[in-house]
């Protein structure tokens, strides 16, 4: 599942989810832009990490809800690496509150950025991914999209709706015979758990069947072989990294 030339444009990652996919393809010989918004630190420490080993990698700032950065964000790819073939739509916030006090502006952000932001990115890059040799369209989703969560209706409507996008987008793009495709991780082990009691990470793990959180590499993986070749009959599909959450 070479990547060796492959121009991959991941948002987010400077930090979780997003820099081990981003350090995952970079190391399969990938051309990585690693965005940030405001991680400027972490997204060169990323870059620096894909080309010490032997990887090309720049790193590339925008708010992805904020349709101008995205387009400054494709000029950088563009210059750095010509067309992107390969768009992952990983960026994405919480701002979590039970419903009856959640406010509107906490539940509009939410859906800027994560639903937003991936239709941003999407159109901008569209005729990259179209043009490209298979191109490919992953959209980082989550189990909460699936399952609910108590506090997360924003966070949850925003990751399902993800779902419904993605098979449209690959209906849509089959013609040019590129792909569009889905990963929804469970609980993985970032930066993001490390703030959460024991109690709470023990009651979490109990209920998944294979008895552990996911680890980073785990998602990558799932996405190293979405953005290869080998997928390319792959394609409108939600794919589940969740430990069998949903057994």
């Amino acid at each position: 599942m070479s990547m060796d030339g492959r121009t991959c444009v991941i948002t987010g990652s400077a930090k979780g989810i997003g820099r081990g996919i981003a350090e995952y393809l970079g190391e399969e010989g990938a051309n990585v832009v690693v965005n940030y918004r405001s991680s400027e630190g972490d997204a060169y420490e990323a870059v620096d990490a894909i080309e010490s080993a032997g990887g090309s990698a720049v790193a590339a700032q925008a708010d992805v809800s904020t349709r101008e950065e995205v387009e400054h964000m494709r000029e950088v790819c563009h210059k750095a690496f010509g067309q992107c073939d390969v768009l992952v739509n990983n960026a994405g916030i919480t701002a979590d509150k039970q419903f009856t006090e959640m406010s509107r502006e906490e539940w509009d952000r939410v859906m800027d950025v994560n639903l937003g932001g991936m239709f941003n990115c999407t159109q901008l890059f569209y005729d990259d991914i179209w043009n490209a040799d298979e191109g490919r369209l992953i959209n980082i989703s989550s189990v909460v999209g699936k399952q609910g969560n108590f506090g997360q209706a924003n966070y949850a409507a925003a990751k399902s709706g993800m779902f419904g996008f993605t098979r449209t987008i690959a209906l849509e793009l089959a013609k040019g015979g590129s792909t569009a495709n889905c990963v929804a991780p469970g609980f993985t082990r970032t930066d993001m758990l490390e703030s959460v009691p024991d109690a709470v990470l023990e009651r979490i793990v109990s209920g998944i069947p294979l008895e552990r959180l996911a680890e980073v590499e785990d998602v990558a993986a799932v996405v190293r072989f979405l953005a290869s070749e080998d997928s390319s009959y792959v394609t409108g599909e939600v794919i589940d990294v969740n430990g069998g959450m949903d057994l």
